[in-house]
């Protein structure tokens, strides 16, 4: 029996105590009852499971079982395990997932513009970042582009990959996430790689009451980002205070990408690409570097490791 994971009415209390706290910082362009009612969508329903094999193939069964039956699954559904024994990052690197973090995926029933789903990896890492710093996190940083780093160690992971189920071709943004909290052992190839916010804090770490701060954050995230795609159809500009998307000033503000000297790869662990300079990230979320030889290219997709 799943025994850490929150309920919905946990995940609407934590969003509630994260507005008491911005109630007086929030940018007042950002229509805070419009971003609550846009991301409401998010861990509305949640699904808690001991162990799966791997949650994003669970959700992919799960879109397909109600296509059969005519149905579709909720927007928004939450999918969490206690542990995983097949868990995958990118390009089906091993995620090590036994009990101790928070394990998942959640299913996005696709409908935003495509210029906003290049801020939703974005708006992941955020939330995971968030989430840290209200469990007393000082030291962590989002890698581009949503690698979450403690004391340069990976403490979260996330996966966010597009899904058409063949019956009726719904589309769908699975966000899958991993994120180290009392788990402290690593195999031996992560040894000095990964991190868990247990070493960090030196106490056991409460995984009910993290995972609802965490969805709750994701809550606010996806709602910012519709939130932003109304302003931005409707001519209104965005509302973040450098006339970006207030979601990718957040992920500015909580990244220390730019200025770094990075190694890039589609897939950098194994075909490194390039060694370039980060110069910055466009309004449009893309990585803006400087080649050795000077040449200036962007970035959209792929990932990066720091050189410095």
């Amino acid at each position: 029996m799943a025994k850490n994971n929150p309920t919905p009415a946990m995940v609407t209390a934590a969003l509630e105590d994260y507005l008491e706290t911005i109630k007086d910082t929030e940018n007042h362009a950002v229509d805070v009852a419009k971003v609550v009612r846009y991301g409401a969508f998010v861990g509305s329903v949640i699904e808690s499971h001991a162990t799966l094999s791997r949650a994003m193939d669970y959700a992919r069964e799960m879109i397909g079982y109600a296509a059969v039956k005519n149905h579709s699954v909720a927007s928004g559904t939450v999918i969490l395990a206690d542990s995983m024994t097949q868990s995958k990052g990118r390009f089906t690197r091993s995620w090590h997932a036994p009990e101790g973090g928070v394990w998942g995926c959640m299913i996005h029933g696709n409908n935003l513009l495509p210029q906003s789903r290049h801020f939703v990896p974005m708006g992941v890492g955020v939330a995971c970042l968030e989430a840290l710093i209200e469990m007393g996190v000082d030291c962590a940083s989002i890698r581009w582009v949503n690698d979450v780093l403690l004391k340069g160690r990976k403490i979260a992971g996330f996966l966010v990959e597009g899904y058409t189920e063949s019956i009726h071709s719904e589309e769908f943004t699975l966000v899958g996430f991993g994120i180290n909290l009392n788990n402290c052992f690593f195999p031996e190839e992560l040894d000095g790689l990964a991190i868990s916010l247990k070493q960090h804090l030196n106490t056991d770490i409460s995984i009910t009451s993290f995972t609802a701060i965490f969805l709750a954050r994701l809550r606010w995230n996806f709602g910012l980002l519709y939130h932003e795609e109304e302003r931005e159809l409707a001519g209104e500009g965005f509302s973040g205070p450098g006339g970006h998307n207030a979601l990718l000033d957040r992920w500015l503000a909580l990244s220390d990408s730019v200025g770094r000297n990075v190694v890039y790869g589609f897939d950098v662990m194994t075909e490194p690409q390039y060694n370039a300079r980060v110069l910055k990230v466009n309004p449009s979320g893309g990585l803006v570097m400087r080649l050795e030889d000077g040449y200036e290219k962007t970035e959209y997709s792929g990932e990066i490791r720091y050189l410095d």
